[in-house]
């Protein structure tokens, strides 16, 4: 039922306003002044926040170096031989800190290039191998 995924999505974002207000008095200001490692944690701890959604709002709202770990990633990389299909979200976004500079804007473009490869060449079904920049640079 449609009505149902917008009242949980509703309630999730009523939940995260409630840890705003009771943490951080309803200032992103003032929580994104918590430490990276800290503020993460506290985040998976509200209801319906797990580690993508808490990694998106630290990256992208927050600018903490932090990179985001998602479907389009995990798809990309097991097909390509990089990490094995049943890899972690943490066991991925690992192999990302350990061989990326941490840097805000390049984990941000980082991203957004997977999400357009992903979205475009890797797709679920029919994936469009012979275009893959990946498979070029792989084999080279």
């Amino acid at each position: 039922m449609p009505s149902g995924y917008y009242n949980i999505k509703a309630q999730r974002i009523k939940d995260f306003l409630e840890f705003l207000n009771t943490n951080y008095n309803g200032s992103l200001n003032r929580m994104f002044k918590k430490d990276l490692c800290a503020l993460r944690e506290e985040l998976l701890k509200v209801r319906g926040i797990g580690h993508e959604t808490a990694d998106s709002i630290l990256l992208y709202a927050g600018n903490k170096g932090i990179f985001v770990v998602d479907a389009y990633t995990k798809r990309i990389f097991s097909r390509h031989g990089f990490i094995a299909k049943d890899s972690s979200y943490t066991q991925i976004q690992n192999l990302f800190l350990k061989n990326l500079s941490k840097d805000v804007r390049l984990f941000n473009e980082y991203h957004a290039l997977l999400v357009e490869l992903g979205k475009n060449i890797c797709k679920a079904k029919k994936p469009l191998c012979n275009k893959c920049p990946i498979r070029r640079i792989k084999n080279a």
